[in-house]
């Protein structure tokens, strides 16, 4: 604990300057803090888990031996541009072996809503159906369009700022603005907005995911 309180207080460019250096509590840290948000952001992209995890691994790798974080931005939005040039570069190498993906059912959403209606909160069948749901609306945002579905897990399941998210995809906070708008209204058509908070379930990456991640990554790079 003592150890995670001295890394909590450096500096972004420091700690980045460390986890540099190979140093492997630098890289858990960063690692353990950002994971969920960069695997988040590969997925917008690439639509496959596994493809996501190794973009971000490999993002990892060139941030912290060919890139330097100088802190012209915070060190979570300069992590997620390199995720997203990571995920970008992987998606036009694969384009020729692209797998499609499964249609969700849009009648699938209102059953769950209907039926979530009808039980307890705290009941089984509830958590088993909420994560249905999740993987349903994991679907209907895997279909949106590359620009509107990056935006809108960066902005609503990612909560980056308009400016944060202009920043990471390198265009302008009007175009963010628009493009969550369009994303949101083209989501809307298929999920009912009294499940947003459904959301925060949707394309998790915690838990025995992100430790994994993390093992990986300090591994690599300390070896290095």
């Amino acid at each position: 604990m003592e150890a995670a309180r001295n890394y909590d207080g450096l500096s972004e460019v420091d700690l980045a300057a460390r986890a540099s250096a190979r140093d492997g509590q630098a890289i858990r840290f960063i690692t353990t803090h950002y994971n969920q948000r960069l695997f988040r952001a590969a997925w917008s992209v690439l639509r496959d888990r596994s493809d996501a995890e190794e973009a971000v691994q490999d993002a990892y790798a060139k941030a912290f031996t060919v890139g330097r974080f100088e802190g012209r931005s915070s060190l979570g939005t300069w992590l997620t541009r390199i995720v997203i040039n990571e995920a970008l570069s992987r998606k036009r190498a694969n384009e020729a072996r692209k797998r499609s993906l499964a249609d969700a059912d849009v009648t699938q959403i209102d059953d769950y809503r209907e039926k979530l209606m009808s039980v307890s909160f705290y009941s089984p069948e509830f958590q088993m159906l909420r994560g249905e749901l999740a993987r349903a609306i994991e679907t209907a945002i895997a279909r949106l369009p590359e620009e509107f579905r990056t935006v809108l897990v960066l902005r609503d399941i990612e909560d980056m700022s308009v400016e944060e998210t202009a920043e990471a995809l390198d265009i302008l906070a009007a175009t963010v603005k628009t493009r969550h708008l369009r994303a949101r209204r083209r989501l809307r058509q298929e999920i009912d907005p009294d499940f947003r908070a459904v959301l925060a379930e949707t394309l998790r990456f915690d838990g025995e995911n992100c430790e994994r991640m993390t093992a990986r990554a300090v591994a690599a790079l300390t070896q290095q």
